[in-house]
């Protein structure tokens, strides 16, 4: 059980942030019998929308994350229960698919370094099953003749962002959802296309939220306030003073594409079945099928600035993806995207409390954030409240909280 600060049960929280990760923290608390308002200029409009949704904490290890795997893991064992309790009170679709992930190597370099990875993933206790190249062409037809070497990793699945925020949107709708432990349900949540300019609290040596201050001017009055506005968390007005969320713009471009009639065979429904992602000259990149016969192609990483899609990086992305399945010449461009993920000094996450009693921080999850929208959103909802879930495990959670404390890059003695 995470630590909490209340001294009583809170009755409002303010969400400052409706991406995906900000949507299911509004209906954890919800299910905890929490009245919530969301503020957000544009609802799942940021890095939630532009997502490819691959929830894969084996093929997203790197060599020096050891302390992220946990995290990543723990909240893929909960998204099965999420995605059902998420689909039960919308009765929309979600996305989520549990079909295989494969990974692999372009040419002989590509695949002695994917090697090497699985190595390390299975010394770490990670599912990874080496297959040839011929085995994953005969999983995968349309993939390229020419390609070096494979892994399959049975546990690595995928959700599509889109259907799932517009899912948690349907839910915190809802008249009526089923609450957690017997609470009773606050009914719909309140909505503000508004940016919160300014966490409000009392004065003293401990201090408590009373509420939010929006753009234009308007107050919302409550005794929780969840940031979860990625970037835009580091804005002064809210934050503690003394309290440095060190959130740096990793901008990616992503590509979706369309697959015509023309490319399939009798009986095919897609070009791939199951997510595949790349290693092409030492390059990254990822194809994920949509149910709708779309597929999601990406992803460039930069530290540019520039907010827009890059050429050079549509290139990159259209060259690499063809060195896979070269049938992507021949499909259909639907959409062109650049989002900013933010990303932190350690790739860990921002989450915790902090020096104002009632202030719960949830940023900072950089390429991760759909996969680690179940835990993200559980252990803020905890600490916000108390209330845990008896059908998830809590044993790692107080390492979770230690290693993503928000205070862990802030001066070592701050002046709150």
């Amino acid at each position: 059980m995470p630590p909490v600060q209340h001294h009583s049960a809170p009755r409002h929280a303010v969400v400052a942030g409706a991406g995906l990760i900000g949507l299911a923290t509004a209906f954890e608390l919800r299910r905890r019998g929490v009245a919530v308002t969301l503020a957000d200029p544009r609802p799942a409009s940021g890095a939630t929308h532009a997502a490819a949704g691959m929830l894969a904490p084996i093929a997203e290890t790197q060599y020096g994350q050891e302390s992220l795997y946990p995290l990543m893991a723990a909240s893929a064992v909960e998204y099965p229960a999420f995605i059902e309790r998420v689909s039960a009170a919308s009765g929309l679709p979600t996305g989520y698919r549990t079909e295989e992930t494969l990974v692999l190597g372009v040419d002989s370099a590509d695949a002695h370094a994917l090697q090497d990875l699985a190595a390390h993933q299975r010394a770490a206790g990670m599912q990874v099953e080496n297959i040839t190249a011929r085995q994953a062409r005969k999983l995968e037809p349309a993939l390229a003749p020419h390609v070096a070497g494979a892994i399959r990793v049975p546990t690595d699945h995928q959700v599509d962002p889109r259907l799932l925020a517009a899912s948690l949107i349907q839910a915190l709708d809802a008249p009526a959802i089923d609450t957690l432990n017997g609470a009773t349900d606050p009914g719909p949540a309140r909505w503000f296309h508004a940016k919160v300019e300014r966490v409000l609290s009392t004065r003293g040596t401990e201090p408590q939220v009373t509420g939010v201050l929006l753009e234009g001017g308007e107050t919302v009055e409550s005794d929780v306030v969840v940031l979860a506005t990625g970037l835009n968390t580091s804005d002064t007005g809210q934050l503690p003073a003394g309290l440095t969320l060190r959130l740096r713009p990793v901008y990616g471009d992503i590509l979706r594409l369309s697959v015509p009639d023309s490319l399939l065979l009798p009986g095919e429904e897609h070009l791939i079945t199951r997510t595949v992602r790349g290693h092409v000259h030492g390059r990254a990149v990822y194809l994920v099928p949509r149910a709708d016969r779309t597929l999601v192609l990406g992803a460039t990483s930069r530290e540019d600035g520039r907010a827009s899609v890059l050429a050079g990086g549509v290139h990159q992305l259209l060259r690499d993806a063809r060195a896979i399945l070269p049938a992507v010449d021949d499909c259909d461009v639907l959409e062109m995207l650049a989002r900013a993920r933010p990303g932190t000094p350690d790739d860990l996450p921002y989450m915790g409390l902090c020096s104002v009693t009632g202030l719960v921080i949830s940023t900072g999850h950089f390429r991760h954030g759909i996969l680690l929208t179940p835990v993200a959103a559980r252990l803020a909802a905890e600490l916000a409240t108390g209330v845990a879930d008896p059908a998830v495990s809590h044993e790692h959670d107080s390492d979770f909280l230690t290693s993503t404390d928000p205070a862990r890059h802030s001066p070592a003695h701050p002046e709150m």
